[in-house]
């Protein structure tokens, strides 16, 4: 028996650029996974007077939750939240400690959506965030960024990828600089987020093809699958695969969750490489230096292991 869930915003902002790009509900609901009564639902419940917009629909949805918890969660929980979020600790550690500790249900969706709340009323709660990214959505279609040839789905995948039971299945992506002038590229391995960096001075399928093969040259023989998602700068996907002898496979349009990790490694990278830096004064210094962080830093979803000692199946003394 299936359940219905709410959307997210992210998924409302795919039903408005795919009800853009002429898809019918049934489409739509087929595309973002969904019954196509929840697309129904969703556009008779959350339609302003301009028609459906997104952003005004997460809005109409959050003021109806909002409604619903305001006599559930007392002011002095969000007093002791706000403390928390002030110690720098992330919604998630909030949810799961008052959830494990006091038994209280409070989600890190409804914190984040206090701390925005917070934010446009003129607060800093926004700042103790670890991840300052503004999230920016992608209208119209894909076909924009030019067909690739001989694209191969990710629904011929095998499905030991999904699983995250063996070591060489790699997300890629590219992480753009200052002006949309040079590039990063970025990988990382699935079942170990283990996580490799390059830079490229210009985000052309060639030297992207060429930064891959060099990251993985040496481990090819733990190079199994490459996803990526469908920008033109993959171009060369075929002589990807043929060096390093795996297969390519391209993630559904507007399907960003099939690359997850991929996307949430890119948010951490920007810590170091925002937005508004100059890519060009990146040395392979500072690569490297990002890339021993992350692959050192313990995870909670690896048993509070590190990628590097999950990808090498070592066990490495961590100072305090």
């Amino acid at each position: 028996m299936r359940h219905y869930t709410q959307l997210t915003e992210h998924q409302r902002y795919q039903i408005s650029a795919l009800m853009k790009a002429g898809h019918n509900q049934v489409v739509i609901a087929a595309l973002i996974g969904v019954d196509k009564s929840t697309i129904s639902r969703e556009l008779k419940r959350n339609r302003g007077l301009r028609g459906y917009r997104p952003r005004q629909a997460q809005m109409f949805r959050q003021a109806r939750r909002e409604a619903c918890y305001r006599t559930r969660i007392p002011a002095r929980l969000w007093t002791r939240v706000k403390r928390w979020l002030r110690d720098e600790w992330s919604p998630e550690q909030i949810s799961d400690w008052l959830r494990k500790r006091e038994g209280t249900c409070l989600s890190h969706e409804w914190i984040y959506h206090y701390i925005y709340q917070d934010k446009a009323d003129g607060g800093n709660l926004y700042r103790y965030l670890r991840c300052q990214k503004k999230r920016k959505k992608r209208y119209g279609t894909n076909q924009r960024r030019g067909a690739l040839v001989n694209q191969v789905s990710i629904d011929k995948r095998p499905a030991i990828v999904d699983r995250k039971t063996r070591i060489g299945d790699w997300e890629v992506d590219t992480v753009i600089g200052k002006g949309h002038q040079q590039a990063l590229v970025t990988l990382n391995e699935r079942k170990s987020m283990y996580t490799l960096i390059a830079h490229v001075k210009r985000r052309t399928a060639a030297a992207v093809r060429q930064a891959i093969v060099q990251l993985l040259e040496k481990m090819k023989h733990r190079v199994h699958t490459i996803t990526s998602d469908n920008g033109k700068e993959f171009a060369e996907h075929e002589t990807i695969a043929e060096q390093l002898n795996t297969r390519f496979y391209f993630a559904h349009p507007y399907a960003s969750w099939e690359r997850g990790l991929n996307e949430n490694i890119n948010g951490l990278i920007r810590q170091y490489f925002p937005k508004k830096m100059d890519f060009s004064t990146i040395t392979q210094k500072q690569l490297n230096l990002v890339m021993k962080k992350l692959n050192n830093r313990p995870r909670k979803t690896l048993d509070s292991r590190t990628p590097h000692e999950v990808y090498f199946n070592i066990n490495v003394a961590l100072h305090s």
